[in-house]
């Protein structure tokens, strides 16, 4: 399995660098073409500055070996595929990388080949005025254009699990539209300005002897080697796709079967998961952890077939038995049949959905309790009217910190609330999370400020802040499913905003929070607390006005502090 890991990470590998080095060379022959819209003479400049990077032995090496290379796992790709199921980018990658060598070839031969073998002068606007009155300068247009895109794609697909990949996103598509749009633009002019020049009387066989174009016998043996090519590739290519359906028959022979309680029967091949052979087949199968057996809502009941099973992981048995499954109760997302199945889905699929249409997304996120402290004696003396009047003048001052940080109001809860801050990184929800609070401590001052001038007396809050794995989905029936998050992260956050009350102190920061910021305590204010419901003691930072957190943190690389220190003033219980 090692080695199997090991080979597809090389292969990946390669076929990043690979292409990214295409890329490159794509757009520096793009930038060559669209110089064609000032003068020929940047466009001579700009090809000099390509050449640079391709116009000597080892750059020639390595942009012919990127070239072979690509293809060539390309091919491989097609032969070694288990299905030729795929999303819609990638079966447009994989089509136009096999489209791309039929013209490459032809763009070789007639350029690169016929420079070095006849001594053709390959300055652009040589190629331009070869290509020019024929249709060969719009395929030779589209094929440099197909390979944009193609690239485009790859680039896309290799970066978009990168967090600073999205934001950058809509200008790298403006960017793409425009690089091929400039070239067109240049290539127009370019061609119409040599043209016109070519076409006077008398210059046609002038300016063919300056380019030392070949003559009716050299273009004839181009010919014969761009066929000889062309055909040389279809061969590759009918051979990656005869393995391919070679394989295909081979895995069928050694296939198995699995029959769901329903009756469906599919045949599969060895090596996936009993999860992913039914989302391949179409067929519905709970899965609210998305096949990771961070959940058991995949879990079947084996009627047939149990023996030829492998034993539970440890990590599946500890799962299984957690939910007291009978001997025969397996995940599907953790089993790989080798022998013949008939099993029965513990979770039915009902109607046209499965489960509730937000089945459930984990996440790490900071949680945020807020309580209104001595709400329910102040509130005693109000009418119904001056509570729901006092709360929305509270919150009014208070959400839009929240908002403004990134976060969002889970839901109210009298005099409460539960916020969220959904980032896509950790460490971007804790800074979230404690810009947050800060600025909610400051907005309360600054609302106090405001009823002492009424003659009212200032609202105290307390709040608890703590980050960790929760699980974002709709609890409910299926008519009526509110979102919400579960986790034992909730529970200590909870548990630390009811704290502050015993404390005096208007937040609890739990460790975990500073540390994914990034950030440190002053040594020594840290203090273990052991609460109701979480099974270990959660180290916080007790701050006794919310404003002033900012100024207690600092980055972790400053030697002064650290949060690692043990308490000094004992354990709070």
């Amino acid at each position: 399995m090692t080695h199997v890991l090991w080979r597809g990470d090389f292969v990946q590998r390669s076929r990043t660098v690979s292409g990214v080095f295409l890329l490159l060379y794509a757009f520096l022959h793009f930038l060559n073409i669209a110089a064609g819209l000032i003068s020929p003479e940047v466009m001579y400049q700009v090809q000099e500055f390509r050449r640079l990077l391709t116009g000597h032995p080892p750059g020639q090496i390595l942009l012919f070996s990127a070239l072979l290379v690509h293809i060539g796992l390309a091919l491989w790709q097609v032969a070694s595929r288990r299905t030729l199921r795929m999303s819609l980018a990638q079966g447009l990658q994989l089509i136009l990388g096999l489209v791309i060598p039929l013209q490459l070839i032809q763009h070789l031969v007639f350029t690169s080949y016929a420079s070095n073998i006849h001594g053709l002068d390959d300055d652009m606007t040589s190629i331009i005025l070869l290509m020019w009155n024929s249709p060969e300068v719009w395929q030779q247009y589209l094929l440099l254009l197909v390979v944009w895109v193609h690239g485009c794609i790859g680039l896309h697909m290799w970066l978009r699990i990168t967090s600073w990949w999205r934001p950058l996103l809509p200008y790298m598509i403006g960017l793409a539209t425009l690089v091929p749009t400039l070239a067109l633009a240049g290539l127009l002019t370019e061609g119409r300005r040599i043209w016109a020049i070519f076409s006077r009387p008398g210059n046609a066989p002038v300016i063919r002897d300056s380019f030392n174009w070949p003559d009716n016998t050299g273009f004839a043996r181009l010919f014969e080697i761009y066929n000889l090519s062309f055909w040389i590739f279809l061969i590759l290519l009918g051979s990656a796709v005869a393995t391919f359906y070679l394989r295909r028959i081979i895995r069928k022979r050694n296939s198995l079967q699995i029959r769901y309680e329903n009756g469906t029967q599919i045949t599969i091949e060895h090596g996936l998961t009993l999860l992913e052979i039914s989302q391949l087949n179409g067929i519905p199968h709970t899965s609210l952890c998305g096949g990771k057996g961070r959940c058991t809502t995949c879990r079947i009941e084996v009627t047939k077939g149990l023996e030829g099973l492998p034993p539970p992981s440890p990590a599946e048995a500890r799962t299984l038995k957690a939910i007291k499954a009978r001997e025969n109760v397996r995940l599907a997302c953790q089993i790989r049949p080798s022998t013949s199945l008939s099993i029965q889905r513990v979770y039915q699929p009902k109607g046209r959905r499965q489960v509730h249409s937000a089945q459930g997304v984990e996440k790490t996120i900071a949680v945020l309790f807020l309580d209104i402290r001595g709400f329910t004696a102040r509130s005693a003396g109000l009418l119904p009217y001056d509570i729901v009047f006092l709360l929305n003048r509270f919150f009014d001052a208070i959400v839009p910190e929240i908002t403004k940080a990134g976060g969002t109001v889970d839901k109210y809860m009298g005099d409460g609330l539960l916020a969220l801050f959904e980032m896509d990184e950790p460490e971007h929800s804790a800074q979230a999370g404690i810009a947050a609070a800060c600025n909610i401590g400051v907005a309360l001052a600054r609302f106090n400020r405001l009823l002492a001038s009424e003659g009212e007396d200032p609202v105290h809050i307390g709040m608890g802040l703590h980050t960790g794995t929760v699980v974002l989905g709709e609890i409910g029936t299926t008519e009526n499913a509110p979102r919400t998050l579960i986790g034992s992260a909730v529970n200590a956050a909870s548990r630390l905003e009811a704290k502050t009350k015993d404390l005096g102190v208007e937040l609890l920061i739990s460790e975990l929070v500073i540390q994914a910021a990034g950030l440190s305590a002053p040594l020594g204010m840290m203090q273990d607390f052991t609460l109701r419901g979480v099974d270990h003691p959660v180290r916080a930072l007790p701050v006794a006005q919310a404003a002033t957190l900012e100024g207690m943190l600092t980055p972790q690389t400053d030697p002064e502090v650290t949060t690692f220190a043990p308490a000094t003033s004992g354990r709070a219980t």
